[in-house]
């Protein structure tokens, strides 16, 4: 959109965590019918215009939610493919007295609704708000659903403007958004799709209509690159009850026809909310379990137990994946162990209750005794989830490995490092590494520890950096989208580098492994600079590209977390265990990752 045309834009609702925006141009009725309203572009030629005896046949009614009312679609479309031949009208309450199969009369306002608010970057659904609806007859059949197939959708995803596309004319044939966007409103159906993203506590899952694109041998879709999107994708909501939407893993099919309305919203994007859902056949995807290290090697595993504190119930099944599914590593980098209760936001900032009870049902489990050590964060400067302080965590097996303890480490006080007879040593373990930078202002800081192993030092930092919450999303109105959330991101990786690198200075052999939840990819510039020149090197890397991905989001199987190690680490093997993230029934939304070596 132009600079001019958005300096005409006002916002004149907010609803829930969404705006609509609507043009100042004087406020006149017109008859039209819907692809008049919908356009060639991705904002109403009529936005704030008065409508009158808009006409269509109601596809799907929506009862629940922040955001009610029902769709509808004209019976007899133009011939222009940009034009959407349906649209959304917003009740604001539950739509009374209208049903599919309905042909209506809808008079009312053109807005164009921004799921996430304006500042979110996403793209506007064109809706007709303050209806004064009509019911002309009902019983009627409802628009043949347009297919949505790996033919139909381009490999192209967004045409690039370094700006907004919202004043691009459409081309559906090229641009998979594009065509997205034309269908907008519309009855869409897609047929014997593959899962590719787990239903979620939302009820929703997502599909692929291209089974092959950047497929893994799990069932998954791999993004692997900014420049490569997946453009099959599509995300699955119902109409129906939340009771009837099926539990799907990565890999499972909805074999039949799902079929409902294409929808636009704030965490997905485009969305068929589906009133026929196909049949869930399972795909019997099972949960990884790697294989036990060697005697003479060292294991070290990175996890993300998602907002872990003594009230969850999640402990023994924690336990299970680190005993079973890990082999019982002999360190373990724990993220987002929250502190003694949780979300209670009083104060507390020790986490020693936590980490007992994860300890105990590890040995319950059947696994070694663990010990851990840890740093305590300052109350409420850690960002995570209000109240919960998180922080990450070693766990290690005392049988196989000992801790270096240096006393002295706290929230603030910085380690560092010293050369002590021709070896790097830390001055604080447990340290923190620079936890006064702004680097990490509000975010979590790295947790440093020194380990002997058979008479090797390893030195192991473990790392969550900043999430990426607040990027725009990859349906965004701007292409290509910004991510924001980038730049904290590289002054926390530049800082792990630098960490990194004095330990290299003091002992050019030193083994350092800097590992957790980096939140961003192994392509991206935040790896470039924890990698530097050769100081570290991101192990998972080694992986085939599609076995490359910790983490599921939007159906895009992907990097988050990380294991990265220095040069004199030459012999290893690495392990993604894939435990999580593609399934419904998640302990967390993170998969481990392991590294064994021989230091």
């Amino acid at each position: 959109m132009s600079s001019a045309r958005l300096a005409a834009l006002t916002v004149a609702a907010v609803c829930t965590a969404a705006s609509t925006v609507v043009l100042t141009s004087p406020a006149h009725a017109d008859s039209l019918r819907i692809h008049d309203i919908q356009g060639d572009t991705r904002i109403s030629p009529y936005a704030g215009r008065q409508v009158s005896e808009v006409t269509g046949i109601v596809t799907g009614v929506r009862t629940y939610g922040s955001s009610r009312g029902f769709w509808i679609q004209d019976a007899s479309p133009d011939s222009d493919p940009a034009t959407s031949e349906g649209v959304f009208v917003f009740t604001g309450s539950t739509p009374q007295d209208v049903a599919v199969g309905d042909a209506v009369s809808v008079s009312g306002t053109v807005t164009e609704y921004v799921p996430g608010g304006t500042s979110s970057g996403n793209q506007s659904l064109t809706q007709i708000s303050r209806p004064a609806v009509t019911v002309l007859s009902s019983g009627n059949p409802v628009p043949a659903a347009t297919p949505v197939t790996a033919g139909s959708v381009p490999a192209a995803y967004a045409p690039t403007a370094e700006g907004s596309i919202n004043d691009l004319r459409l081309r559906p044939a090229r641009y998979a958004l594009d065509l997205y966007e034309s269908l907008e409103g519309m009855n869409v159906q897609v047929s014997d799709t593959r899962v590719v993203g787990a239903t979620d506590p939302y009820t929703e899952l997502w599909v692929t209509v291209k089974p092959w694109e950047h497929r893994n041998a799990r069932g998954g879709t791999v993004y692997g690159s900014y420049d490569s999107q997946n453009t099959g994708r599509l995300q699955i909501q119902s109409l129906g009850r939340a009771a009837d939407f099926p539990d799907a893993n990565v890999g499972d099919t909805l074999s039949g026809t799902t079929e409902g309305p294409l929808d636009y919203n704030q965490f997905g994007g485009y969305t068929l909310v589906a009133g026929k859902l196909g049949t869930l056949a399972p795909g019997d995807l099972r949960r990884e379990t790697t294989r036990a290290q060697h005697g003479s090697e060292l294991a070290i595993a990175t996890y993300n137990v998602e907002n872990l504190d003594p009230s969850d119930d999640t402990f023994a099944a924690h336990a299970a994946a680190i005993v079973d599914n890990l082999r019982s590593p002999d360190i373990v980098s724990l993220e987002e162990i929250q502190d003694n209760n949780g979300a209670t936001d009083d104060g507390t900032v020790a986490a020693d209750r936590t980490l007992a009870l994860l300890i105990d049902a590890i040995e319950a489990a059947g696994g070694p005794r663990y010990d851990w050590r840890s740093v305590d964060p300052a109350d409420k400067a850690d960002g995570g989830q209000p109240g919960g302080n998180i922080r990450q965590a070693f766990l290690f097996n005392p049988e196989r490995v000992s801790f270096t303890d240096r006393p002295g480490g706290d929230a603030t006080t910085p380690t560092d490092v010293v050369k002590v007879r021709g070896k790097a040593a830390l001055t604080l373990s447990p340290g923190r590494v620079d936890p006064a930078s702004e680097a990490f202002a509000d975010s979590r800081k790295p947790l440093a520890g020194e380990f002997a192993f058979r008479g090797r030092t390893v030195i192991v930092v473990a790392n969550h950096f900043a999430s990426k919450g607040g990027d725009q999303g990859l349906t965004s109105q701007y292409q290509p989208p910004a991510r924001s959330s980038e730049t904290q991101r590289h002054l926390q990786a530049q800082a792990v580098h630098d960490f990194t690198a004095k330990v290299l200075k003091a002992q050019k052999n030193a083994h350092v492994v800097a590992l957790g939840d980096i939140n961003d990819f192994e392509f991206s510039r935040t790896t470039d600079i924890l990698q530097g020149r050769g100081t570290l090197w991101s192990a998972i890397k080694s992986l085939p590209k599609s076995e490359r991905y910790s983490y599921v989001y939007q159906g895009n199987s992907q990097v988050l977390d990380q294991i990265l190690i220095t040069p004199s680490i030459r012999r290893f093997s690495y392990d993604s265990v894939h435990i999580n993230a593609e399934f419904h029934d998640q302990i967390s939304d993170h998969d481990p990752q392991i590294l064994r070596f021989r230091p």
